[in-house]
């Protein structure tokens, strides 16, 4: 191989591993890297739903004991 051919082939496999990381969706050298994944919030307590049995224990239905 000449200087030259090794010139086409290293541009061609530099533009190739660019296109690779576009498509990935990875951030390159001039790029800030991605921040780290966000943690979902989660309710300490649920929520009632209507339909479920009521917290004061009479056996109704939310909807009809307290929820009114």
């Amino acid at each position: 191989m000449t200087m030259k051919d090794r010139e086409i082939t290293n541009r061609y496999d530099k533009k190739r591993e660019k296109e690779a990381q576009i498509k990935a969706g990875l951030p390159g050298e001039d790029e800030q890297p991605l921040p780290p994944p966000v943690q979902p919030i989660h309710k300490e307590k649920a929520e009632i739903g209507r339909n479920d049995p009521c917290p004061c224990g009479s056996g109704k239905k939310y909807k009809k004991c307290c929820g009114k």
